[in-house]
């Protein structure tokens, strides 16, 4: 199977192939695509070197599928012209999103609804995808209500360019342009992506219409504050959830501990409870500090972490890509 894989010189790019690699996909050939001044570039794949090319040069080799991590100015120009060339396109951007032409999928809930038709895919936020899948088994059972979150995300979600700014910060350097509007080591920013005239922000809006949409239930209320920290390797969430329905606190303990993908770290009397350093690398999403609002009825809380560069992007990526493998959609 001919993979390409669209921004392979950046960070989740090369996530992507790694991850390709650990989860043994099918990859007969590999097609690194960049922008043009990486194009001749060498990337490493499986022990063997392969030169970056442009995007009119991948479309002529005709990949089966094309991962793309290259932002949403590209995707918007680019990955039509490669599903218009009969190659399906995995996004990582937030271009076709909230697209009502398009699916936004994370495989344990709705890998279903891809046919062949779907040539152009979504991949949901990182923030919002570690959330969904914890809170979709639940929804499933008590049907929620309502969603309060506060996000805790890595530098990493912001890119190369923010982990070398925290690091210059941290070494007392300033020959480190800053992508950030204030310092971030030892600092916190409760801003992620730019603010709307609501008063939220880009990123929180995401969560909002993000979860409808992968849950298929526009009557689940969201609000969202994100908030980016100085930590590398993950996204940590705060989430209070209140349902239509009342819950057994033990009952909510199985079906976590037996939902696909997901990690359940809850023992308070030993310290055990998930952390961005933990999660790092890894390609599940972990929840603990599980247990009752005590300020009103059928509402729960509990903390979720994963790591943003893996199940938050290049993981749900791949694993789209296997379903439509798996399921001869490609």
């Amino acid at each position: 199977m001919k993979v390409a894989v669209v921004g392979a010189t950046g960070l989740v790019g090369g996530e992507i192939m790694k991850v390709l690699t650990e989860r043994n996909f099918p990859v007969t050939e590999l097609i690194p695509v960049a922008s043009e001044r990486s194009v001749g570039k060498q990337v490493e794949f499986k022990g063997k070197q392969y030169t970056v090319v442009g995007f009119e040069d991948a479309i002529k080799m005709k990949p089966d599928v094309a991962i793309f991590s290259a932002g949403g100015g590209t995707s918007t120009k680019i990955a039509p012209l490669f599903a218009e060339a009969g190659i399906t396109v995995v996004d990582n951007s937030s271009a076709w999103r909230m697209d009502p032409t398009k699916k936004l999928v994370v495989p344990e809930i709705n890998a279903h609804t891809l046919t062949t038709e779907d040539k152009i895919i979504a991949n949901p936020n990182c923030s919002t995808i570690q959330m969904v899948v914890v809170l979709n088994p639940l929804h499933l059972k008590y049907k929620i209500k309502r969603v309060v979150v506060s996000t805790y995300q890595s530098v990493t979600g912001t890119g190369k360019a923010a982990v070398d700014q925290l690091f210059a910060e941290r070494e007392g350097r300033t020959d480190v342009p800053a992508v950030y509007p204030h310092k971030i080591d030892l600092n916190v920013l409760p801003h992620i992506d730019v603010f709307l005239d609501n008063g939220y922000t880009k990123e929180e809006m995401k969560m909002v219409n993000e979860t409808k949409k992968i849950m298929m239930d526009d009557s689940i209320a969201v609000t969202a504050t994100t908030v980016r920290i100085p930590t590398i390797g993950g996204h940590s969430e705060s989430v209070n959830i209140e349902f239509e329905n009342e819950f057994d606190l033990q009952e909510v303990f199985d079906i976590l501990s037996n939902t696909e993908g997901v990690i359940v770290q809850d023992d308070p009397k030993n310290f055990v409870y998930p952390m961005p350093i933990n999660a790092h690398g890894k390609d599940e999403v972990f929840v603990g500090r599980i247990r009752r609002d005590e300020t009103q009825p059928k509402t729960l809380n509990m903390w979720i972490v994963a790591d943003n560069l893996r199940k938050g992007a290049a993981t749900n990526a791949v694993q789209i890509a296997e379903y439509l493998a798996k399921n001869n959609l490609l």
